[in-house]
């Protein structure tokens, strides 16, 4: 009895068609334990397709499964600031991946909006990019100037509250708005 069964395994690991699809459902059931849903959908539909046919009903199973999380986590948002304030609950759950997963989409969908710059700034901060951080204020600051109060007061930023680049940003020398003299009508001297 211990030789077939030796022979058996043996048979599924030098079968390479099988142990890819193996691979694929192992690495399936890994993806969604980590939340991974769309990845997992994508490797279990691999062995749905295949040739094994109770391998292929197991990842059946859990490719339904996927689909239901999927289907549960496909929030809809009248608008882009209904979203964007979904975010910020995001953001303050400290679930900064997904954050960022939807500042991107918004980013994409909303590219002038100050308050996504704003947004993807603060979680930059919270994440430790500070220099992405401090390019995106920049960028929220030029959409709309009155941010720069708004981000004096946010404890999102305290990461860059001792650098001298937010505080030029937030604090900006109020002659550097000043054009300097036009040198037209300004005779040359010599």
């Amino acid at each position: 009895m211990a030789q077939k069964s030796t022979t058996a395994k043996h048979t599924l690991v030098s079968d390479p068609q099988l142990a890819q699809l193996l691979k694929s459902y192992e690495d399936g059931l890994r993806a969604m334990q980590e939340h991974k849903y769309d990845k997992a959908k994508t490797l279990l539909q691999k062995v749905v397709a295949g040739t094994n046919r109770e391998l292929a009903d197991r990842a059946s199973v859990h490719m339904n499964a996927c689909n239901q999380q999927l289907e549960r986590g496909a929030t809809q948002f009248k608008t882009s600031e209904e979203h964007y304030d979904f975010v910020v609950s995001l953001i303050n759950l400290g679930d900064y991946v997904s954050a960022r997963e939807h500042l991107d989409r918004l980013s994409k969908q909303v590219p002038k909006a100050d308050y996504v710059a704003y947004g993807l700034a603060a979680l930059d901060c919270l994440t430790g990019h500070v220099e992405d951080s401090l390019k995106n204020l920049a960028r929220a600051i030029s959409l709309n100037p009155t941010l720069r109060f708004q981000a004096r007061n946010d404890s999102d930023f305290q990461n860059l509250s001792e650098d001298p680049r937010f505080t030029e940003l937030l604090y900006p020398d109020p002659g550097a708005d000043e054009a300097l003299p036009s040198e037209e009508g300004v005779e040359e001297i010599g």
